[in-house]
């Protein structure tokens, strides 16, 4: 049988939650795991150095195609291997980050889906500014190990700048950080928090929406999964869709399809998600047009 390898730096919990909508797009093209196709998995735990190592386990183990979710994994990939397929879902722009020579033709041996999150930045800290109007200085939570995070930080300080907001980036790239990141949002006068487009930093949704809310801090992230955990909102797009489509070409190079050949997919679907709890523990009253234009409300 066929090997795919699915290779994301975060953590073994949130893959399993967040990868199922691969499956069906695979099975669109016949495949299915255990019958006809067999699906390792492989992740870094928020470790990124370990990336490169565990492309090259799964290139010795012979697998035909690999998965890389967010762009470490997938910047791991392309520079382990220039000859085994690979399909990526990311948040970043692949040309920006080297990945493939245009979005129409990639031109090598990588292909996959992009959901925009980097380009989403300004919308999201305007749905932030209106969730918490009374706000001048806004956070942005980073994580200083993502290969695009110039591109983060400078999208974010232009979108900030357009809504008269100051910007203080504060990073965590280890769990022990998160609690000196508070206190220093803490220090500059906070109003309001944006978490940056990071796998480490979604694994940790939970805990940031704990810090958040003992810090009295609205914060928005880009997936739905940070609201479903207490967070106060999300806005970005469909990770299900990508990685249906990343199924989709999987199965298509399993079937001899060339990753040069297939045009890199962009997102179509988005996503704002509300956590009207969270809202009410914090004192926020949510307009009621964006409670309105909400794909879901957490009550």
């Amino acid at each position: 049988m066929p090997i795919v390898g699915v290779l994301f730096g975060g953590s073994a919990a949130l893959l399993r939650q967040g990868f199922p909508p691969f499956l069906p797009g695979l099975g669109e093209l016949g495949y299915r795991d255990g019958q006809n196709v067999t699906i390792q998995y492989r992740t870094a735990e928020g470790q990124y150095e370990r990336l490169p190592a565990l492309v090259s386990e799964l290139v010795a183990g012979k697998a035909n195609v690999i998965v890389a979710l967010a762009s470490p994994a997938s910047m791991a990939a392309k520079t382990v291997s220039s000859t085994v397929p690979v399909v990526f879902a990311i948040a970043g722009d692949p040309v920006a980050l080297g990945l493939v020579a245009s979005l129409n033709r990639p031109g090598g041996n990588i292909t996959g889906a992009t959901f925009l999150s980097i380009e989403l930045t300004a919308k999201q800290l305007e749905l932030l500014h209106e969730l918490s109007p009374n706000t001048r200085t806004v956070g942005f939570l980073i994580n200083s190990e993502v290969p695009d995070l110039e591109a983060q930080t400078t999208r974010a300080q232009a979108a900030a700048r357009s809504l008269g907001l100051a910007l203080q980036v504060v990073n965590a790239r280890a769990e022990d950080d998160f609690e000196a990141a508070f206190v220093a949002l803490a220090e500059q006068h906070a109003g309001a928090l944006l978490v940056g487009g990071d796998e480490f930093l979604i694994s940790q949704s939970a805990r940031i929406a704990e810090l958040a809310a003992r810090h009295k801090l609205p914060t928005l992230a880009g997936l739905r999964v940070f609201p479903a955990r207490g967070g106060l909102a999300s806005y970005g797009a469909s990770l299900a869709e990508a990685l249906h489509q990343a199924g989709l070409y999987v199965g298509r190079i399993l079937n001899g399809n060339k990753p040069a050949d297939l045009p890199v997919v962009q997102a179509t679907k988005f996503e704002l998600v509300i956590n009207l709890k969270t809202a009410k523990a914090l004192g926020l009253t949510v307009p009621p047009l964006l409670l309105a234009t909400a794909d879901e409300v957490i009550e």
